[in-house]
C-alpha cells in the first residue's frame, strides 16, 4: 500500500500539468498550431539539448559500456512482444486499417512526451541512462517494422501506391542529441561552463512543455469520442498487460543483476500509453484514423491509474 500511496504521490505533478494543458486549451487560450509547434520545439530542440546533457552528466565510458547489455533485453522482448501482436491480429480478426495500430500499440510506447518525465518522477535523474537505452530501442523499432506496418496497413486491406519508407525517421533529433553527446563523451570533450548552464536551461523544459503537450491532445482527441470495442480492448490489453509481463518475465528468467533501477525503468516504460504520431502515421497508410486517436487517448487517460498499480507490484 505504502509503494501504491508513493506513487501515485510521484505522478500527482504529471497529472496536475497535464491537466493545466487540457484545460488552458478547452479555454481557447492556444491556437490551432500552438500544439503542432510546441511539439517541435521539444523534439528538435529542448529533447535533444536535454539528453546531450544529461548523458554527460550521468554516463561515464564505462557505464556506458555496462549499459549496453540492456539493449540485448530491450530488443529481446520487443522481438517477442511483436509476434504476439501479429498473432493477436490473427487470433481476433482485427480488420485491414486497424492492424497496424493495434501491433505498434502492443510494442512501441510513447516514450518521449509521457515515459521520460514519468521516469523522472518516479526513479530521479539518475536512472536516465536506463531510460535512453530502452528510448534507443523503442526508436529503432517505431521508425522500421513499425511504421512499414502503419502505412501498408490502408482500410481497403491494400497498401498504399508511394508510400516510402523515410530512413531519415530513424535519426530523429534527439537520437542525435544522444549520438553527439556519445562523441563529447568517448572523446572527452570538455563543455565550456557558460554553454552547460544554457543547455541545463534549455534542457530543462523538456518535462512541463511534454506533459502540456499532452494535455493540448486530449483536449483536441475530446474525451467524450472515447469507446471501447473489441479491437480496442484487446489493444490496450496489449499495451498495459502483456508488454510489461513479457518484458518483466524476460528481465527476470535472464536480467539477473541487472540494478534495480534499470529493471524498473524498462518494465514501467513498457507499460507508457501508445505512441501520440500513430493517428499521423495511420493517415499516411489509409488506415482507421478514428481507431487510432480512440487508442492513444484511452491509453493516454489509463497510464494514470495503471503505474501505480505497476509500480506496486514491482514493489
Amino acid at each position: 500500500m505504502t509503494v501504491f500511496l508513493t506513487s501515485i504521490q510521484s505522478i500527482i505533478p504529471i497529472i496536475v500539468i497535464i491537466a493545466l494543458g487540457y484545460i488552458l486549451q478547452t479555454k481557447g487560450w492556444f491556437s490551432e498550431s500552438f500544439g503542432p509547434n510546441l511539439s517541435r520545439l521539444i523534439m528538435n530542440v529542448a529533447l535533444p539539448v536535454s539528453i546531450f546533457v544529461s548523458v554527460l552528466k550521468y554516463l561515464t565510458v564505462d557505464k556506458l559500456i555496462s549499459l549496453s547489455g540492456g539493449l540485448l533485453y530491450t530488443f529481446g522482448a520487443f522481438a517477442l512482444t511483436y509476434v504476439f501482436g501479429f498473432l493477436a491480429v490473427k487470433v481476433f480478426g482485427v480488420r485491414a486499417g486497424r492492424r497496424g495500430t493495434m501491433i505498434n500499440t502492443f510494442v512501441n510506447a510513447n516514450t518521449i512526451f509521457i515515459g521520460l518525465p514519468l521516469n523522472v518522477a518516479l526513479f530521479g535523474d539518475d536512472a536516465l541512462p536506463y531510460f535512453l537505452i530502452y528510448y534507443i530501442t523503442n526508436t529503432i523499432s517505431t521508425w522500421t517494422l513499425g511504421v512499414y506496418i502503419m502505412t501498408t496497413d490502408s482500410v481497403g486491406g491494400e497498401k498504399k501506391k508511394g508510400t516510402k519508407f523515410d530512413w531519415k525517421k530513424l535519426l530523429p533529433a534527439p537520437l542525435v542529441g544522444f549520438l553527439i553527446a556519445l562523441v563529447f563523451l568517448v572523446l572527452r570533450i570538455p563543455v565550456p561552463t557558460f554553454a552547460g548552464n544554457t543547455l541545463t536551461y534549455i534542457g530543462n523544459i523538456v518535462t512541463p512543455l511534454s506533459l502540456i503537450y499532452i494535455g493540448i491532445i486530449l483536449a483536441k482527441a475530446g474525451l467524450k469520442s472515447i469507446h471501447f470495442d473489441k479491437d480496442t480492448v484487446v489493444t490496450i490489453v496489449g499495451r498495459f498487460i502483456l508488454a510489461p509481463v513479457i518484458m518483466y518475465v524476460l528481465l527476470y528468467f535472464t536480467g539477473k543483476g541487472l540494478p534495480t533501477k534499470e529493471f524498473n525503468t524498462f518494465v514501467i516504460q513498457s507499460a507508457a500509453p501508445a505512441l501520440a504520431v500513430l493517428p499521423i502515421l495511420a493517415s499516411q497508410g489509409d488506415g482507421d484514423v478514428e481507431f487510432s486517436t480512440n487508442v492513444v487517448t484511452i491509453s493516454t487517460v489509463l497510464f494514470v491509474v495503471v503505474v501505480p498499480v505497476v509500480m506496486t507490484l514491482l514493489g
